[in-house]
């Protein structure tokens, strides 16, 4: 069955860094293009950054996050990573990692358990 594994999340100062991870298993990871998400409270869950399947040479960023975050995968072992730069205190929330492929007879959407952000001094 489709098992995430969401690490790298906790408590970093303002300005500090933290590297997410989102180790998969059960799909053929390197088929699917991998999604960093964030909720925080009261919010609306909203997209941050993206990576192409397999080579994974397209990225993009919402404009909040670019220059500071960077998205990429180790298709050989089944994880995608996010790393955060010069984090803000409106970086926190619980951040949330999505594996999407459209295949030819439907579309497969798989979302990991979240790991919580939470950047203060």
């Amino acid at each position: 069955q489709v098992q995430f594994v969401e690490s790298g999340g906790g408590l970093v100062q303002p300005g500090g860094s933290l590297r997410l991870s989102c180790a998969v298993s059960g799909f053929t990871f390197s088929l699917f293009a991998m999604r960093w998400y964030r909720q925080a409270p009261g919010k609306e869950r909203e997209l941050v950054a993206a990576i192409g399947s397999a080579g994974g040479s397209s990225t993009n960023y919402a404009d909040s996050v670019k220059g500071r975050f960077t998205i990429s995968r180790d298709n050989a072992k089944n994880t995608a990573y996010l790393q955060m730069n010069s984090l803000k205190p409106e970086d926190t929330a619980v951040y949330y990692c999505n594996a999407v492929r459209i295949g030819a007879l439907r579309e497969y959407d798989y979302w990991g358990q979240g790991t919580q952000v939470t950047v203060s001094s």
